[in-house]
């Protein structure tokens, strides 16, 4: 038997002996918008651009603003930026809008600054050309404006270069989010283009590790709840934001009000992304969703978050990530060197004095430890270094599976999700 996990570029062929008893999770068929009747990707944008949820048309909204900034999500994100991009700089221009005074802002986060090749790659040569593409910096004062305490005592530093325009205007991704609920809207905001100050208490155990911090949750997710408040009070005049396929296909296009808007987007998302099982599994087997999500090992948490739902208590996960660029970021990496075990980092960061950037993401690793062990298939990295990590490694797969199936008897029940975090499991009685 043959399944074909997301990894890398090329993906990565796995055979299983033929004799398991294997549930592959997928999101649900959907027609992509360019094979519809008489429909166009571009027409599909520009429909809900003339026509947005709970705003004015793009093009009337933009009359008598002088100054623009439009936020997009970094390489991380497989938003197809230049697709949508193209129809709002053009209602911009023919608003009046001159060049000169539209800002491309990359919503970076914490993450490290988009490289020009990657600013090319995102939005095409011509627009990175002609246009002022900006990398946003969490930790550069100079680049951020203080907007007071949120009503939860969050310190809220934004953009400078956002606060300042008088149109503004944010390009996402809406997909399934493991601290978030679902990406997208409100989350070019914050965590997009905030300063390291509010990153830090919105990423802050106090959010995370409440039980509603999680994959497509949105109702009492105090992490949506946050930066959703955030982000209102940052000001957002409209959103253009889609849903892809797991070919990277334009499914539904929503634009208009930042809260309006990415709810009908989440809406959508949810419906075609949720699976549904009627058990709990030995062995469940899973990707970071490949290029460009599952370059380092940091990203491939999200890899191991998504098989959280539907694996047993005491039982295994495989990550299968390419891990091209290595660990993360050097803060990431010291973590493994600050602390013997994950116990050990848990119990540090309870501490409000404690902090180091990126620590969020081992404090959801944290939760996959706590249910399952966790095997790691990678090229990016020896299998002595992925062992430093917490996790254990394999060098195949298929010999994590061997392993596994040693472990819960060769009768194991076993589940795929081939693009991991894109995928939500959900386990039915």
């Amino acid at each position: 038997m043959q399944i074909s996990l997301d990894y890398g570029k090329q993906g990565l062929m796995v055979t299983l002996p033929d004799h398991l008893d294997v549930r592959t999770l997928a999101y649900k068929t959907a027609t992509p918008l360019a094979q519809q009747p008489n429909m166009t990707d571009r027409q599909a944008l520009q429909a809900v651009l003339d026509k947005p949820n709970n705003t004015p048309p793009l093009s009337e909204i933009i009359q008598g603003r002088s100054s623009v900034c439009i936020v997009i999500c970094d390489i991380t994100r497989p938003v197809p930026n230049q697709l949508m991009l193209e129809p709002i700089l053009e209602t911009l221009h023919a608003g009046g809008i001159e060049t000169q005074n539209i800002k491309i802002l990359i919503a970076t986060g914490l993450h490290r600054p988009s490289r020009p090749e990657e600013i090319v790659e995102m939005v095409g040569a011509e627009i990175a050309e002609k246009y002022n593409v900006i990398n946003h910096d969490a930790q550069d004062p100079q680049q951020l404006v203080y907007l007071g305490k949120s009503p939860r005592g969050v310190s809220m530093w934004i953009n400078t270069h956002y606060m300042e325009a008088d149109m503004k205007i944010t390009v996402g991704l809406i997909e399934p989010h493991f601290m978030a609920g679902f990406s997208g809207g409100r989350k070019l905001v914050c965590p997009g283009i905030a300063g390291i100050e509010t990153i830090r208490a919105w990423h802050s155990p106090r959010f995370l590790e409440h039980p509603n911090a999680a994959t497509g949750q949105l109702d009492g997710n105090p992490v949506h709840s946050e930066n959703t408040w955030i982000a209102n009070r940052a000001g957002c005049n409209f959103i253009a934001n889609v849903v892809i396929d797991a070919y990277r296909r334009p499914l539904k296009f929503v634009a208009g009000d930042q809260i309006s808007a990415f709810e009908e987007g989440a809406a959508f998302c949810q419906d075609i992304v949720i699976d549904r099982v009627d058990q709990e599994y030995d062995i469940v087997i899973t990707s970071s969703a490949g290029y460009p999500l599952d370059t380092t090992f940091y990203q491939s948490v999200k890899g191991m978050m998504a098989a959280v739902p539907i694996v047993k208590q005491g039982g295994s996960i495989i990550v299968a990530a390419s891990m091209t660029e290595g660990i993360g970021s050097d803060e990431f990496a010291s973590l493994f060197k600050r602390h013997p075990n994950i116990d050990d980092f848990m119990q540090a960061i309870m501490s409000p004095d404690y902090f180091v950037m990126d620590q969020w993401q081992l404090e959801m690793m944290a939760k996959v430890l706590r249910k399952a062990e966790v095997k790691v298939v990678t090229d990016g990295l020896s299998q002595e270094t992925i062992k430093q990590l917490f996790v254990d490694s394999a060098e195949s797969v298929e010999t994590a599976v061997d392993e596994a199936l040693r472990v819960h008897g060769q009768n194991a029940s076993i589940a795929v999700i081939p693009r991991g975090p894109y995928v939500i499991p959900e386990v039915v009685s």
